[in-house]
């Protein structure tokens, strides 16, 4: 794929599959196969997390603050796995990618790093890696959007269950949904349905994305003052706004001024 220059817009590809790049004031962005953006990297910060549903994606480590293995179904432009692989160093990354197109502009425009010992992208179908009883992760987080709509292999029941399997002992899953979709519902109500032990949600600074937590095992519920002193120390660490992010957990989520329940 040709990059065009600074300033200049790619035209969008006639089809819902084809990903193309553009730049605009010191943002880079990626999009699949319309004008929505997927992904974006501030050029003078690319390791940093432009969007801020990719931010409070982070919210993870709020219930989940030292990861052995994170596995992320879907790569767009990177972002995600560029933090947690520069910024939780004890972590170990892999990446699920359907499309190589995909990975070579992350590669190629995006500043995703080789495969090493601690990262790996594997280009395949993400329902299907996820279906492999040898697979597992303490962490396991799903962005799988195209052009429109949350692609279908990446939600439906069967997936949702298989995450659960493949999630160790206190793990959680992370599902970004775009909540003005028609189906958030109905997505909302299969993740539920999997995690019956409980789950959060997280709506996104800017209206539209929520960022669904589903926890494997049922957990206490999560005190206001563990959850501040957590935020505190991870938002001086990491430099996120984690303590908006406990705040934020107020507005979906039962509660009351001692702890939020999932």
């Amino acid at each position: 794929m040709k990059f065009l220059a600074k300033w200049r817009v790619r035209k969008p590809a006639e089809d819902a599959e084809t990903p193309y790049v553009s730049e605009r004031f010191g943002v880079r962005s990626l999009h699949i196969g319309s004008d929505t953006t997927q992904s974006a990297m501030r050029l003078a910060r690319p390791n940093d997390l432009e969007l801020s549903y990719t931010r409070s994606m982070m919210g993870f480590l709020l219930f989940v603050p030292t990861p052995a293995e994170v596995l992320m179904i879907g790569l767009g432009g990177g972002s995600v796995a560029k933090f947690v692989y520069h910024r939780l160093p004890e972590a170990r990354v892999r990446v699920v990618e359907v499309s190589p197109q995909v990975v070579s502009i992350a590669r190629q425009y995006f500043h995703v790093p080789e495969d090493d010992a601690r990262f790996e992208v594997i280009v395949t179908d993400g329902a299907d890696y996820v279906a492999r009883k040898d697979v597992s992760a303490d962490v396991m987080m799903v962005d799988g959007y195209d052009a429109d709509a949350h692609a279908e292999e990446l939600c439906s029941p069967a997936f949702y269950a298989a995450c659960r399997q493949r999630l160790k002992a206190r793990g959680v899953l992370v599902v970004n949904l775009w909540g003005g979709d028609k189906l958030f519902t109905t997505l909302l109500q299969r993740i539920e349905a999997a995690f019956p032990d409980g789950t959060l949600c997280l709506p996104a600074e800017r209206p539209g994305n929520v960022i669904v937590f589903a926890f494997r095992d049922k957990p206490e519920p999560f005190p206001w003052k563990a959850l501040s002193a957590r935020a505190k120390s991870l938002e001086k660490d990491l430099g996120l706004e984690f303590e908006r992010f406990a705040e934020n957990l107020r507005k979906m989520n039962r509660y009351n001024e001692e702890s939020v329940y999932p």
